[in-house]
C-alpha cells in the first residue's frame, strides 16, 4: 500500500507510526502505543471463566467472540493504537466535610469532563491525520463503551501491564491514565508489552472493601463498589456500610497502590476537578432536581446513570457519618419520594442512625407506607434503631 505524506509516496509503515507518535504527542495525548489485531485468546479463556464465576458486572459487551476479534469489529483490521491521558490523583483545597454538611466523594475518573468525550476528541484528531495521509484507511474508534478491553489493548501495545487490581499502570503516571483505541487497516508495527512489576504485592486486593478482587487478577464485578455505587436498584444490605461516603465510583484500590505514590498529573485542563462536584454535600442531593443535576453533574463521566444511584448513595453516606441533623430529610425522603429504592435506603439509614427522632420517623412513615419491601425495610429498621448508641 502507498500512501501520501507531504507531496512523496510513502510505502514505510515505520515511518507513519514516527509521524503518528509526534502528532500524538502534539495534540496532548500522554502515551500511544501499537497493538497487532491478533485474537486475544488468553483473554478469550479468562471472560469465560469470569462468567462462569458470575463476576460479570452487566455493563460490559455480551458477545464474549466480539470483545476478543478485533475482526469482528473492523474485518479489514490489521492493527490497533492505544492511548493514555492522565488524570489528577489529588484536589487543591478540598471542601470540608464536617458535622451538619457532611460531604460525599466522586470517584476520580468523575472529577473533571467526561473522559469519554475528551479521549474521542484526540482519537478523531488522530484519526483525521490517518485519513490525510492514507485516504483509503478504515477505522474504528472505542473508549470505554467499546466491545474490545480497553486494558487489554493497551496492555499489548505495551503502554503498561494489568495490575492485581485489574487496573492498566503505567511507569510514568501509575493507573491513573484514561484508554482509548483505534483499530486501523494499516499493518503498523507492533510495539513490544512490559513485563508486570506487582512482584508478590497484593496490597490491593487486602484493601478492597468489599473482597471484590480476587487471587489471579479477576475482579467479582458483583461485589465491586464502584460497581455498586452505579447500580439503580438497591444495593445489597451485606454491602452498604462499605460505601461510605462514596457517591460514584471507588478509588482504594488505586490509592493504595505503590506505583501511584507521589503521583499526580494535572496538565489536562479538562480534568481540572470541580471541587464542589467533586466532594458534594450530601443533603441537598436527596432533593436535588433533574435539572440541578444536569447542571452540577451533567460534565462528568459520573452522571451517565442518572441522579437516582447517586441520591441513593448520599442516603448511605448520611447513615456512613450517623448524621442526626439528616433525620428531617431522610423523613422527607419516605414520606415524599416516589421512588421505593430510596425510601428503603432511607428506612435503612435512619435506622443506622438511631435516636428518638429517627425512631418517630420511621414510625410516622410505616403509618404511611404501602409498598410492602419499604414497609419490610422499615420494621427491620426499626429493631436496629433501638440499638444504636
Amino acid at each position: 500500500m502507498k500512501t501520501r505524506h507531504n507531496d512523496t509516496t510513502v510505502t514505510d509503515w515505520s515511518r507513519l507510526k514516527q509521524d503518528v507518535i509526534q502528532y500524538a504527542h502534539h495534540i496532548g495525548i500522554d502515551k500511544i502505543g501499537f497493538a497487532s489485531a491478533d485474537p486475544f485468546l488468553m483473554l478469550k479463556e479468562r471472560l469465560y471463566k469470569h462468567r462462569e464465576k458470575g463476576y460479570e458486572s452487566g455493563f460490559e459487551e455480551k458477545d464474549i467472540e466480539k470483545r476478543t476479534h478485533p475482526e469482528r469489529i473492523l474485518p479489514e483490521v490489521k492493527s490497533i493504537i492505544a492511548i493514555a491521558l492522565a488524570y489528577p490523583s489529588r484536589m487543591e483545597a478540598p471542601p470540608k466535610s464536617e458535622p451538619g454538611n457532611y460531604r460525599g466523594v466522586m470517584a476520580r475518573v468523575a472529577w473533571g469532563e467526561d473522559y469519554h468525550h475528551v479521549l474521542r476528541d484526540r482519537l478523531q484528531k488522530l484519526e483525521r491525520f490517518l485519513h490525510e495521509r492514507v485516504p483509503e484507511i478504515k477505522t474504528e474508534i472505542m473508549v470505554d463503551t467499546g466491545a474490545l478491553s480497553d486494558r487489554a489493548v493497551a496492555e499489548r501495545a505495551g503502554l503498561g501491564w494489568v495490575g492485581k487490581n485489574t487496573s492498566l499502570i503505567t511507569k510514568e503516571f501509575g493507573s491513573w491514565v484514561y484508554l482509548g483505541e483505534m483499530l486501523t487497516s494499516v499493518p503498523f508495527p507492533p510495539d513490544q508489552s512490559i513485563e508486570e512489576e506487582c512482584g508478590e504485592c497484593t496490597i490491593c486486593i487486602d484493601s478492597c472493601p468489599t473482597g471484590a478482587i480476587v487471587q489471579g487478577g479477576q475482579l467479582d464485578s458483583t461485589r465491586c463498589v464502584a460497581f455498586l455505587t452505579q447500580v439503580k436498584d438497591e444495593i445489597p444490605e451485606e454491602f452498604r456500610s462499605a460505601i461510605g461516603n462514596r457517591l460514584y465510583g471507588c478509588d482504594t484500590c488505586q490509592q493504595v497502590c505503590p506505583k501511584n505514590r507521589k503521583i499526580n498529573f494535572t496538565h489536562h485542563q479538562e480534568f481540572t476537578p470541580d471541587s464542589d462536584a467533586a466532594k458534594p454535600l450530601l443533603k441537598p442531593l436527596l432533593t436535588i432536581s433533574k435539572k440541578e443535576f444536569a447542571s452540577r453533574f451533567g460534565r462528568s463521566s459520573g452522571s451517565w446513570r442518572g441522579k437516582k444511584p447517586i441520591q441513593r448513595n448520599a442516603i448511605l453516606a448520611l447513615a456512613h457519618f450517623k448524621d442526626k441533623s439528616a433525620v428531617p430529610d431522610l423523613l422527607h425522603v419516605l414520606l415524599e419520594d416516589e421512588r421505593s429504592v430510596l425510601r428503603s435506603t432511607a428506612a435503612w439509614a435512619l435506622g443506622r442512625i438511631g435516636g428518638e427522632d429517627a425512631m418517630l420517623a420511621l414510625k410516622k412513615a410505616k403509618i404511611r407506607e404501602k409498598d410492602a419491601m419499604v414497609q419490610k425495610e422499615i420494621e427491620k429498621a426499626l429493631i436496629n434503631v433501638e440499638n444504636v448508641e
